[in-house]
């Protein structure tokens, strides 16, 4: 009786540990967050969250209210929904809320890079000295020179402007800002045209991986899936690994500068490698889809390609291009657009859906903005998602769903930044880039980027789409939460060169 008194009591004590493991256990504590773990031990509400993030989640807040903790795949969020109180989650001057840990264990599983002290603070330095001032009026210069030469081709105007080309436009704005992307970053070779061919091999294997990225971030990828992916990361760490960076020249000075710090450090140079496809993701992986919501934007609503256009003959003049030579553009025009800058910020309020999360480290009290006081436990995660919460708000966005080019225009067309939420002003009023700790280092070089293209597009382009009343498509559901959002399906469009002069 005895023995079999222990081996019940051992059997009750792993039962238990399994139990607590799964989440059957946890119980709401007092001042905690509603809790809703869902009907599936561990899981929790995984599935339906994978399934449709936005939908799940608009499902919770109506259940709930502003902040609640879900169960999903053995973890628990914790996400807040009142914008009007991000600020003490964003600015967390009591570093409890860690968003560097979480970041590291992502890079770690999807691009294979082990993360090292200070490399967070490494990156954010290099970002300040080159991706803004003058490092990034070099950088601007270099990307029109890349946008060039895949848009036109090696010798100049590879395009005949006496026809129309017809293409998806969600490809091609992908395609172009890839190549000209990765070209700007990591470089060319002495042979232009075979720089673009491997520039358009690696795009083509960079929407593979693209594919399979948010199945491959919450581990629901099939055996074949899992082997495609290991080959890709083998295919980007070879193609972008610093060996093959030596026989390149023009290396951005923003790369150069963290490799070198890398190597300094005693990093090794397979390490090194997997940090330059990290880099190439972060740096490429929403540009073009952006750039693909914009131009739609403005083909669907004439009036608002007409004020681009008109915004962009008064700072650049009746442009044309010459035969046999690049765009003729200054670059200093990217600060005088507020029509563009409008549309552009309009487009990330409808297209970027970006989580932003923070590791909680011991037991944390969030206060509201109502003044009530909720406590966080210690190893869960906080979440915000500002497309639903402060993208889609009617009230600080009137008409949220609808496109509106001039939405960010003061009356005198200075640039709007006055928002309200229930008659507060509020100062997250969009989130594209995150924000705080989290806020994207490169955002001002993805914005010139974008800005770029899109005003080469309307001023040296005429583009229409195939079907002038093919409706605006959905977004993948598998895509929200991971950054720019993506479409369900391919647009058609045509485009040719304006005459040359």
């Amino acid at each position: 009786m005895v023995f079999w008194g222990l081996v019940l009591g051992a059997l009750l004590v792993v039962t238990t540990g399994c139990l607590y493991l799964l989440g059957v256990l946890r119980q709401r504590r007092p001042q905690e967050p509603p809790l809703d773990k869902g009907s599936i031990p561990w899981l929790g509400h995984a599935m339906a969250f994978r399934k449709n993030m936005f939908e799940f989640l608009k499902h919770m807040w109506a259940k709930h209210g502003d902040v609640f903790t879900v169960q999903l795949g053995g973890q628990y969020f914790t996400f807040v929904m009142d914008p009007l109180s991000f600020g003490p989650i964003l600015k967390d001057a009591q570093r409890k809320l860690d968003f560097v840990k979480y970041a590291e264990k992502l890079v770690l599983k999807v691009f294979g890079y082990h993360s090292g002290q200070g490399d967070y603070r490494m990156i954010h330095s290099a970002s300040t000295k080159y991706l803004m001032g003058d490092g990034l009026e070099d950088l601007n210069k270099t990307m029109l020179d890349s946008l060039s030469l895949v848009m036109l081709g090696p010798t100049g105007q590879s395009l005949d402007s006496s026809c129309w080309h017809e293409d998806g436009l969600f490809h091609f704005c992908y395609n172009v800002l890839f190549k000209a992307g990765y070209l700007s970053l990591f470089g060319y070779t002495k042979d232009q045209e075979q720089d673009l061919r491997q520039a358009e091999e690696l795009f083509v294997q960079f929407r593979k991986f693209d594919r399979l990225f948010p199945r491959f971030v919450y581990s629901l990828l099939g055996p074949r899936e899992w082997r495609e992916v290991g080959r890709l990361q083998r295919l980007f760490h070879k193609a972008l690994s610093v060996k093959r960076n030596l026989e390149k020249n023009g290396i951005s000075r923003w790369i150069s500068y963290m490799l070198q710090y890398l190597r300094e450090r005693g990093v090794a140079p397979a390490m090194q490698d997997k940090f330059n496809f990290m880099m190439l993701w972060a740096s490429q992986g929403n540009t073009g889809p952006t750039s693909f919501w914009a131009l739609l934007f403005l083909l669907k609503h004439p009036e608002a390609l007409r004020a681009v256009r008109e915004e962009a003959t008064q700072v650049l003049g009746e442009a044309r291009l010459k035969a046999r030579q690049s765009f003729d553009f200054k670059v200093s025009t990217l600060h005088h657009t507020p029509v563009l800058d409008s549309v552009m910020e309009e487009t990330l309020r409808l297209g970027a859906a970006p989580t932003l999360l923070r590791v909680v480290h011991n037991d944390h009290i969030l206060k509201m903005a109502s003044g009530q006081e909720y406590l966080l436990r210690s190893g869960d995660i906080v979440a915000l998602f500002p497309y639903l919460s402060v993208h889609m708000d009617p009230d600080i966005h009137p008409e949220p769903t609808t496109f509106k080019y001039d939405r960010f225009l003061n009356p005198n067309g200075s640039r709007k930044v006055d928002f309200y939420k229930a008659g507060k002003k509020i100062h997250h009023y969009t989130m594209p880039w995150g924000s705080g700790v989290s806020i994207c280092p490169g955002r001002f070089l993805a914005t010139n980027e974008m800005k770029l293209f899109v005003l080469l597009m309307v001023t040296y382009f005429d583009l229409e789409l195939v079907d002038p009343n093919t409706p605006v498509p959905p977004v993948d559901p598998q895509r929200w939460g991971f950054g720019t959002t993506q479409p369900s399906h391919e647009v058609r469009f045509r485009y040719r060169l304006r005459p040359t002069s």
